[in-house]
């Protein structure tokens, strides 16, 4: 395992991947719990899966691109790490299973030799930063995002304001007002927006804020019609810090960036942000595009001649999977991936077919699918030719019959019924009994296992979340079905409602219902949002009733899709959103750390990381005597507070000065080398008085 730290070259990523290397040696040891370990795998991509003694490994791809040699270093670690399955996920990342603990340095070393990272791909971070696949293409954007997106990933990644906190974090770049990256679910999204000024094209940004699915689902709010590209990144790194000092942190599922919104009022929250500028390291970040657009040429590959296939599977596929480019003579081709899983021999080949003919890069989708793009038109029958010898040329890409699922209780702790089981059957009811939807790209179908909403069921025309349902003595795997949400348009989208809960193998039984009683009952020109909005929520539960009685259940319905045991309900400990860590040992240790940290960053020149450092330092220091006191804590904010009522009015720890004003230096100060080097030696001295503090108490 040691012939990785001869290989990369980046000594920031050795050093994180040596770290690691450390820590797992040490957790095998019995020198860290199981809560920090988990915590520090988490935010480096490895998460624990369903079955013991294994990890899911999420690869971080930023707006979901790879190139040809990506995604072959991708192909072969999996082959060696897993089992050559790779999993397309609703945020753009790839996902292997089933690997070792042990294994992952080295897995991550071999992934960085082509600038692939797993860094901060799950855990109380800020996640893969997403896009529309489209994006540079879409004969409809103001401009390309794709930059932005990119300079967004890179800015915090590793950035040490977005490390710990109360949960993830989320960032949507739409490439267009048609919104198809969903910004309006976002703890940040984004649309591109351009404004004549003095006549000159000005380039800016609607922005939304707070939004997210789970069980309690919240629209963003839309905070900016017209944010200039070089306010973005201040902004969001403004909102950052202070979800990580105010947002919610003992109560895991009220601690999203949505709850700290509603909480504190859009109104205040912006205030704190606000307020938050003058600490900031830049107050604007300009973000060069114009080299990037300047490199973006066009391929001219070989025009293979390939006799066009006189085929009706030809035509159809080219009705759902051709799109037209905004580059004159060429298209994108979508690739229907069935939930989102494909293996490495076809990704090989694949690779090897866009690198030779196209632009070298393809784009895995947030509806977990494939987009080639660049092809000259003249190449499409070729292209079908190539795909089809791969099964990559089933059609209905981004249509009714593409349905979206998350992994549900193949492999995630948190699944509580087959969610991709599910899905298969119900694109075998759409493929074999409703063809005719199958051009459709209004109607949408998403299935989660659990509630929390990663496959998106809850802003879906149709959508399926998996639960339990109690008959008897017996429990039977079920399905809440949720009606009437969508995307439309401009940030706006509207979220499902629940109507029924029935058992999972009724489904396809539930979807004929619907679709019979659409097709039957709904206006010429009606689609399935405006026909539920007029026969409303009450209407579609009487129809499907009679599917949610379990007086007449079956063996059958026992037996969740895809399996052929007997339903168990197993649910774990997710780890989706990492895990609150309260030993105090454990608190002074990372704190230690984060000093230190600091003091890497002052002898770098990086102030404002060493800043960020030192703040988190202090924060975790008050945490730990807090709870050594058996004070129990939700916020940072809420930390400095009952550290002063607990240590600082009663006499007990003499720091010169109340710790909310010692730490909140941070707000008014800008991030200077005097400042940055002044505010470490302070907090140099306040770890050093609350250990001794607790060294005597722990004598005592």
């Amino acid at each position: 395992m040691q012939s990785f730290r001869t290989e990369i070259e980046n000594p920031v990523v050795e050093k994180d991947i040596i770290e690691l290397e450390r820590k797992i040696a040490l957790f095998k040891e019995g020198k860290i719990d199981d809560e920090k370990f988990r915590s520090l795998r988490l935010a480096r991509g490895i998460y624990g899966q369903r079955q013991q003694g294994v990890q899911m490994i999420r690869i971080k791809l930023p707006y979901g691109r790879v190139t040809s040699e990506q995604l072959h270093r991708i192909s072969q670690v999996s082959d060696k790490y897993s089992t050559g399955r790779l999993h397309i996920t609703t945020r753009q990342d790839i996902q292997i299973h089933y690997v070792k603990i042990d294994q992952t340095p080295e897995l991550w070393a071999e992934l960085e030799k082509d600038d692939v990272t797993i860094r901060e791909a799950c855990g109380n971070t800020v996640r893969n930063v997403t896009a529309s696949e489209m994006a540079g293409i879409d004969p409809n954007e103001p401009f390309d995002v794709t930059p932005y997106a990119e300079a967004t990933f890179q800015y915090f990644l590793r950035n040490p304001i977005s490390q710990e906190m109360g949960r993830k974090f989320k960032i949507a770049f739409s490439s267009s007002d048609e919104d198809t990256a969903l910004a309006y679910l976002h703890d940040i999204g984004v649309i591109p927006k351009v404004k004549e000024e003095n006549g000159e094209q000005i380039r800016g940004f609607k922005i939304l804020l707070g939004g997210g699915l789970g069980s309690q689902p919240r629209h963003a709010d839309a905070v900016y019609e017209f944010l200039p590209t070089d306010k973005l990144i201040p902004f969001i790194e403004s909102v950052i810090r202070i979800f990580d000092r105010y947002g919610e942190r003992a109560k895991r599922m009220k601690a999203r960036m949505k709850f700290l919104v509603k909480d504190l009022g859009l109104e205040t929250f912006l205030d704190l942000v606000k307020e938050e500028e003058l600490s900031l390291p830049f107050k604007t970040y300009p973000i060069e595009y114009k080299a990037y657009e300047a490199s973006q040429i066009q391929p001219s590959p070989e025009i293979i001649q390939v006799e066009e296939p006189a085929e009706l599977a030809y035509e159809q596929w080219k009705l759902t999977n051709i799109i037209p480019q905004k580059q004159s003579g060429f298209v994108a081709i979508g690739i229907k991936v069935k939930l989102g899983d494909f293996y490495t021999d076809k990704a090989r080949l694949l690779a090897d077919l866009v690198k030779k003919y196209a632009n070298n890069e393809l784009r895995f989708t947030l509806r977990q699918n494939i987009l080639i793009r660049d092809v000259k038109e003249e190449l499409i029958p070729f292209f079908y030719q190539e795909l089809k010898k791969l099964g990559f040329v089933d059609r209905g890409y981004n249509t009714f019959g593409d349905i979206t699922a998350c992994p549900g209780t193949d492999t995630c702790n948190l699944g509580i019924a087959s969610s991709t089981g599910a899905a298969g059957v119900l694109e075998d009811v759409i493929f074999n009994e409703y063809p005719q939807y199958l051009s459709n790209k209004d109607l949408t179908i998403k299935i989660s296992g659990c509630m929390n909403a990663c496959g998106q069921h809850n802003m879906a025309s149709i959508g399926f979340q998996g639960m339990s349902i109690k008959a008897g003595k017996h429990v039977l795997p079920a399905l809440q079905v949720l009606l009437g949400g969508g995307t439309l348009g401009n940030g706006e989208g509207r979220f499902a409602d629940k109507v029924i809960k029935i058992p999972s193998k009724r489904g396809p039984q539930a979807l004929r219902i619907l679709l019979d009683d659409f097709e039957a009952n709904a206006f010429e020109t009606e689609n399935f949002l405006a026909y539920y909005d007029r026969q409303g929520q009450m209407y579609f539960y009487e129809l499907l009733k009679e599917t949610a009685n379990i007086e007449d259940v079956v063996e059958s319905d026992f037996v969740d899709w895809g399996n052929n045991d007997p339903y168990v309900k197993e649910i774990g400990v997710g780890e989706c959103a990492g895990v609150i860590i309260d030993l105090v040992s454990t608190l002074l240790l990372e704190a230690r750390e984060k000093i230190a940290n600091a003091e890497e960053s002052l002898e770098s020149g990086a102030w404002s990381d060493a800043i960020y450092h030192t703040y988190a330092g202090l924060v975790n220091t008050a945490k730990a005597i807090l709870l050594a006191e058996g004070v129990n804590t939700n916020s940072h904010a809420s930390i400095l507070k009952q550290y002063d009522e607990q240590f600082t009015e009663t006499g007990k720890i003499d720091l010169k000065d109340s710790i909310e004003n010692i730490t909140y230096q941070i707000k008014s100060n800008e991030p200077t080398e005097a400042f940055a080097k002044a505010y470490f030696a302070t907090a140099q001295q306040v770890f050093e008085t609350i250990s001794n503090y607790r060294a005597k108490e722990v004598s005592a």
